[in-house]
């Protein structure tokens, strides 16, 4: 079983890897096909003379063949050289590093919420099947997961932060900043909520429809007849027996909810003013600023190869017989 479990470890490395470099090579066709130029674009913001121009295309090599610049972008690309950005003329994986952060936070705090609450509350609907709170749940659910992200951004800053002043309406924190290290963190707590309740409102309605749907689907197999026909309770049924068989499709919707959140996080951070990768990249698409685009999609397209690896290991883990 160990040889087994090291071969299916090794095909999915192996696999991942192919899908990245598929994603590598397309984010390189994809920028090289777009309409505009680069240099057109950093001509007319700077005014340069011609005689810059030019050497600017020599400085960027885009007088090479195609081939020799695929090479040299693929190189810069997992060495993190992403270049200069045309908009600011800073070094684009310095501008990522200083924004990563801010938006693994907001994601992690809102994912973290969603997964929680959703199985629970999810768990509890799925055993009160039919009653007023599994009706009004799964109706809520429903009603947050269709309401579209920016408009749920909106509508929160309106109430809690124009109406009640109850938080800010934009920003990642007050300015000047708390120079205290405690009163730095709450208000950056303070600014986080409004962006982190949007992105939670987007997704929990996913995480417990779906541990209601699968959890009343095992709750209809044999074993379980079989625990409740021994005697077992019906919270030993539910979380001893049921849960631990359902959890397989959770760990799938963790593959399938980052990159939902990183595209949530594109029009969320924008809304609110989130200094973070989403609203890097909507200032990126609005001044065409190729670099810095090509790197993010680069990150998204790695993120999401990441997260369904580790998903494919954990259900190695927890379903021996995928293995094979």
């Amino acid at each position: 079983m160990e040889m087994s479990f090291k071969g299916y470890i090794i095909k999915r490395t192996i696999y991942s890897l192919v899908l990245l470099f598929f994603a590598l090579s397309l984010n390189f066709v994809i920028f090289r096909l777009a309409p505009g130029n680069p240099i057109q674009i950093v001509a007319s913001a700077s005014r340069l003379e011609p005689e810059m121009v030019e050497r600017l295309i020599e400085l960027w090599g885009l007088k090479e063949p195609a081939h020799v610049q695929y090479i040299r972008y693929l190189k810069s690309t997992l060495t993190w050289n992403f270049g200069y950005s045309y908009y600011s003329l800073e070094p684009v994986s310095k501008e990522i590093i200083e924004r990563l952060p801010n938006t693994l936070l907001l994601m992690g705090v809102s994912l973290l919420f969603a997964c929680l609450f959703g199985t629970i509350f999810g768990i509890y609907a799925a055993s009160k099947r039919g009653s007023l709170f599994d009706v009004t749940s799964v109706s809520v659910s429903l009603f947050s997961y269709a309401l579209p992200t920016f408009w749920m951004g909106l509508l929160l800053i309106y109430l809690l932060g124009y109406v009640f002043h109850l938080f800010p309406l934009a920003g990642t924190m007050s300015r000047p900043p708390p120079t205290d290290p405690i009163a730095r963190i709450f208000d950056i707590g303070w600014h986080l909520f409004l962006p982190a309740l949007t992105l939670f409102l987007f997704s929990y309605g996913s995480w417990l429809l779906l541990m209601r749907s699968t959890l009343l689907e095992t709750l209809h197999e044999d074993y379980i007849i079989t625990a409740r026909a021994k005697g077992v309770t019906e919270r030993g049924v539910l979380f001893k027996h049921a849960f631990r068989n359902a959890m397989l499709p959770l760990v799938t919707n963790i593959a399938l909810t980052i990159p939902g959140l990183l595209n949530g996080a594109i029009l969320t951070e924008t809304v609110f003013s989130w200094r973070g990768l989403g609203l890097y990249t909507w200032n990126a698409i609005q001044f065409n600023d190729y670099p810095v685009l090509q790197a993010l999609f680069f990150i998204f397209a790695l993120v999401t190869v990441v997260a369904n690896f580790v998903v494919d290991i954990v259900y190695g883990f927890i379903d021996p017989r995928i293995r094979y």
